[in-house]
């Protein structure tokens, strides 16, 4: 997101991105206390309950006017995710790609669409949340089937998705989550040794993965769907 730096309530912000970061330094330091990623101190019932995850996904569904879908995360993945179509519709991809949906007929008659998305990724070991911007491209594939691929950003960018963004950012606190900026979290932990995660991604980790996910917070993924 763009610099704040006349705005005039930037100290007050100032103040509350210092509590934030406090927040997540804490976090790092008890999750782990080696400070080596994948050497987790797992915490019990730290983050959001799957009820209150679904709940939050309604709410988000009603004040920001827009369809949502919830997608658990993998065994690679720390976290849990609500996708919040901003430009398309549905059924969209993600419901084709994680919920089961047939792909509906318009998909054989043109060579692919394109959805935007706010992603909104919650923490499974601690009550943080982060926002990425993701754009979702449909292609058909040689078989007649189709490959979906997912482009996330480190943050938001584009302007018709900010001000729903803000909305978002503003339920949160309601649900026990804080908001962390991820422009402040795209960068390696001083003094953390990266551990295996620079063998299997190379280079270092950022903060983002040691709270949230082990992939770089920007790699794009291919989901093949079959023509059954």
């Amino acid at each position: 997101m763009g610099g704040c730096t006349n705005c005039k309530g930037k100290a007050g912000c100032d103040d509350h991105k210092g509590v934030m970061l406090g927040e997540v330094d804490e976090t790092l330091a008890r999750l782990y206390p080696t400070r080596t990623w994948g050497e987790v101190d797992e915490p019990f019932g730290a983050g959001l309950a799957s009820d209150d995850l679904a709940n939050l996904a309604d709410e988000l569904a009603s004040e920001l006017r827009a369809a949502t879908f919830v997608r658990a995360g993998d065994d690679d993945e720390a976290c849990d995710f609500i996708y919040v179509l901003c430009m398309g519709r549905a059924p969209c991809a993600v419901q084709v790609r994680d919920h089961g949906v047939a792909p509906p007929d318009e998909w054989q008659a043109t060579e692919g669409i394109s959805e935007l998305y706010l992603r909104l990724v919650v923490a499974q070991r601690a009550p943080l949340a982060v926002c990425q911007q993701v754009a979702v491209d449909v292609r058909r594939a040689d078989d007649g089937g189709y490959v979906i691929r997912e482009s996330p950003r480190a943050g938001v960018y584009d302007a018709p998705l900010l001000s729903r963004m803000q909305k978002l950012v503003a339920i949160l606190p309601a649900y026990g989550l804080t908001h962390v900026d991820f422009g402040d979290i795209a960068h390696a932990p001083p003094d953390f040794d990266p551990g295996v995660w620079r063998e299997r991604f190379g280079g270092a980790p950022s903060i983002a993965n040691y709270l949230f996910f082990a992939q770089p917070q920007t790699m794009i993924t291919q989901t093949l769907v079959s023509p059954a």
